[in-house]
């Protein structure tokens, strides 16, 4: 059973201190093919289209295209800070291996 992702409260906290909803953009995550190990994340600000699946809260939304939702079945959106850097992440069950870069991965 597929069910959409879901998006952690740090995520929303940090688009809300970006101010992603007052410039009317979205996080949007995608998957393309390519990268490493086959697929590969997209993870941009972009305004919502008419047919993409809204995960809202804390005043933000968060954004996922008809193509990309079967790859994102189950995955968990969260932001991540590290010593090496802040960044939002994917956790996706789906994803047989990834890449050390954390935006590739294998199905």
């Amino acid at each position: 059973m597929q069910l959409p992702p879901t998006v952690t409260p740090r995520a929303f906290e940090r688009l809300a201190e970006i101010g992603a909803a007052d410039q009317g953009q979205a996080l949007r995550v995608a998957v393309e093919g390519g990268g490493c190990s086959g697929f590969q994340y997209e993870i941009a600000l972009d305004v919502p289209k008419d047919d993409d699946l809204v995960l809202e809260g804390a005043g933000q939304k968060v954004v996922v295209d008809t193509v990309s939702l079967p790859f994102l079945s189950n995955a968990v959106i969260d932001f991540s800070e590290e010593l090496i850097g802040a960044r939002f992440v994917i956790e996706n069950p789906n994803a047989s291996s990834s890449c050390g870069c954390g935006t590739s991965f294998s199905m």
